[in-house]
């Protein structure tokens, strides 16, 4: 069964399948942990924060006696759509896939402590009109908290081996809007002067993402500002961003927006009562 949110102070079921498709947020507020991800033993203490995307690649959880946790999981993709693409985020799931624990502050423990409960308190208010705005808008919070203490571990840190370059070279390019018109993995290889096979195997590997799903991370944005403006036909659109026929933009969109260029236009107009 899938879920849009869930929260829990169980350490051991952090990695069960149904969470397969979240990201988890876990915060450690006593006692002493341990877990194994990307083949790499983490150890965890009073005040560490885990995030890790597709929990269930997590194994070999161990905790002592006194041990406690409280986690929140979201779903994983809709949370990276609620931020724009050029942000903090992208560059800072990268750095989780290779380091997840993050030490806090008591301060931002408290701070991200009032996060999860916002939401826990909150997920089940479906009767709500505006009950996924609502529950965007307590996710946003606690994602810009999340940033806030990751920048500090991040400025402490430095990454020089040439794997994180090209990681990071590769993000530069695409935070220059390139991708409203190079979205094959082959321009990006060649820009960077390695082959796409590294690059694809070097992204994988540093993000556990692969190379399409950063570009489209950077497009999607791109193609909703155009969509947004009515003065442009979807003619005009697919040609801007150089696809080479209508089919394939309109394919295009329904497979990461859900819905038609035509469809996803229609969704922005005023609801008749």
């Amino acid at each position: 069964m899938k879920v849009d949110f869930l929260y829990s102070t169980d350490f051991y079921g952090m990695n069960a399948r149904e969470l397969s498709h979240t990201c988890m947020h876990l915060l450690c507020l006593a006692g002493e942990g341990s877990f194994v991800f990307n083949e790499h033993c983490y150890h965890i203490a009073k005040n560490d924060l885990v995030v890790i995307p597709m929990p269930h690649r997590i194994k070999n959880l161990a905790a002592h006696a006194d041990l406690q946790v409280e986690w929140l999981a979201a779903d994983y993709k809709h949370l990276q759509n609620l931020l724009p693409s050029n942000n903090y985020s992208i560059g800072g799931s990268i750095s989780l896939n290779q380091d997840p624990v993050i030490k806090l502050t008591d301060e931002q423990v408290r701070h991200l402590l009032d996060d999860f409960h916002r939401v826990r308190d909150r997920m089940d208010d479906r009767h709500m009109q505006f009950h996924q705005e609502l529950m965007d808008s307590l996710c946003l919070t606690m994602m810009y908290d999340i940033f806030e203490a990751h920048a500090q571990r991040e400025a402490t840190d430095s990454h020089t081996d040439r794997t994180a370059y090209i990681v990071k070279q590769l993000m530069t390019l695409l935070s220059t809007g390139i991708s409203r018109t190079e979205r094959n993995v082959s321009y990006y290889a060649e820009r960077l002067n390695v082959s796409p096979k590294y690059l694809s195997a070097t992204i994988k590997r540093v993000t556990g993402h692969n190379v399409t799903s950063y570009i489209d991370r950077y497009t999607i944005p791109i193609l909703k500002g155009y969509l947004d403006d009515e003065r442009l036909s979807l003619t005009q659109i697919a040609e801007q961003m150089n696809f080479t026929t209508l089919s394939y933009f309109s394919r295009y969109c329904t497979k990461h927006l859900g819905q038609s260029p035509s469809d996803y236009r229609l969704s922005l107009q005023p609801k008749s009562e």
